[in-house]
């Protein structure tokens, strides 16, 4: 299962006002990252501190299975998605860029964070991207579960 944080991950942290509410620009590129690896069998969940109507279209139209928002503390959001799931910390990937993801990318089999993240998460992550967050980071990251994880041999 690969989990993610939104804004800073599948965003570059940047909001615009439409006049109604706030909006993000998300990544095609992401986008097809992450239907590949749900079209491989792979889980994908989404844990955020937002609550943002923007996201949760986004989750719908990917087919993303788990979407947890206005987790400020993620912990327990975490732990709802492990029940919720059945999937265990150790079959997991989660990709985070501020303090409040640290937990979580020391909890997996394989924590990842973009170039831009906060020193705090840059010094924990396994692994840094090479492209920035919103604009190909979680493409990398699937693409490298894609080839290496543990479902590989079927679909990578």
């Amino acid at each position: 299962m690969l989990v993610l944080d939104v804004d800073g991950v599948l965003t570059d942290t940047k909001m615009w006002f439409d006049g109604t509410e706030w909006r993000r620009f998300f990544s095609i590129r992401d986008g097809v990252g992450i239907k590949r690896l749900i079209e491989s069998g792979y889980q994908v969940a989404i844990i955020t501190g937002s609550k943002a109507e923007d996201i949760r279209s986004r989750v719908k139209t990917l087919g993303i299975q788990y979407l947890y928002e206005g987790a400020l503390d993620k912990e327990p959001a975490f732990a709802k998605l492990q029940s919720d799931s059945g999937v265990k910390p150790s079959e997991m990937a989660y990709v985070g860029d501020d303090i409040f993801d640290i937990p979580l990318i020391q909890s997996v089999a394989f924590g990842a964070t973009v170039p831009e993240a906060v020193d705090e998460v840059l010094e924990v992550a396994d692994y840094v991207t090479r492209r920035p967050g919103g604009c190909g980071a979680v493409r990398e990251v699937c693409d490298y579960i894609f080839k290496y994880g543990a479902l590989a041999s079927s679909g990578g």
